[in-house]
């Protein structure tokens, strides 16, 4: 099975790399478009920056920047490409699902907002269950793991189960790389995904595009992280990844292919 590569569309004026890519819903729902032409499997469509230290965007404003892209998404696209809503709160979920979203990835696993999971499955959607310990804004102050696979890997399996007693049938969990972890530790995870994937037991998406443990290995801003994140995806396909999120989704197609033909020499 290939690697399936997911498309990041953020409609946010504060996202760490891409916020305020887009003027109107319009250029944003064009620039979907041209990911699903380029070659994404998903579109994953946030209103709201998870970056450390971000604003928490109450739920009609979310609802407001990402229901019209998704709508437009869904007719411009068809079914080329599946979209997910990016977000942790129930009412953004179960209105981007009635409007054409078919996945839910939440970086909390449900954590935050229990009832996204009941969302989730009423509406047969997939779900991604991202491992976050607190709260986006706070996530980097307290940062504790003795062995940072095996703990994100129990934490996994207990949101697995959570979503699987919601009734979810089509589970994603994601390790969260660099939401609440420093550098090392998202390092030893992309080095550890195969043990991971068998300690979780469902498909992992994995998202290294343009993160920070690129930049404090390279030096250079999120802009020009391209390379070192087509370094990082080749380790995540090889290592097990079943999808990859990613900004750059021509360029990251091409990587996907040669790693994927790696993995399966």
């Amino acid at each position: 099975m290939r690697c399936l590569l997911v498309g990041v569309l953020n409609v946010t004026p504060d996202s760490f790399s891409d916020g305020g890519a887009y003027e109107s819903a319009l250029e944003a729902v064009a620039a979907g478009a041209g990911m699903a032409d380029d070659g994404a499997d998903w579109i994953d469509v946030g209103g709201e920056s998870t970056r450390p230290g971000a604003r928490v965007v109450p739920e009609d404003e979310e609802m407001a920047r990402v229901l019209p892209v998704i709508a437009g998404l869904r007719e411009r696209v068809g079914e080329r490409a599946r979209i997910a809503i990016d977000t942790y709160k129930s009412g953004t979920a179960r209105a981007a699902l009635a409007v054409g979203a078919s996945i839910v990835n939440d970086i909390s696993g449900g954590l935050l907002d229990p009832a996204i999971l009941e969302v989730a499955a009423r509406a047969r959607a997939g779900v991604v269950l991202g491992h976050l310990r607190g709260q986006p804004a706070t996530m980097m102050e307290q940062i504790n793991f003795s062995d940072v696979v095996a703990e994100v890997g129990d934490e996994l399996v207990a949101r697995v189960a959570a979503a699987r007693a919601a009734g979810c049938q089509e589970i994603w969990a994601d390790p969260g790389i660099g939401f609440g972890k420093r550098a090392e530790h998202s390092l030893a995870l992309i080095r550890g995904l195969p043990a991971l994937a068998r300690r979780v037991g469902v498909p992992l998406l994995v998202g290294v595009s343009r993160k920070s443990f690129l930049g404090q290995i390279l030096g250079k801003p999120a802009s020009e992280r391209l390379f070192g994140t087509a370094a990082a995806v080749t380790a995540c396909v090889v290592g097990g990844a079943a999808a990859v999120r990613v900004h750059d989704v021509a360029e990251m197609r091409d990587v996907v292919r040669v790693a994927d033909a790696l993995k399966n020499a």
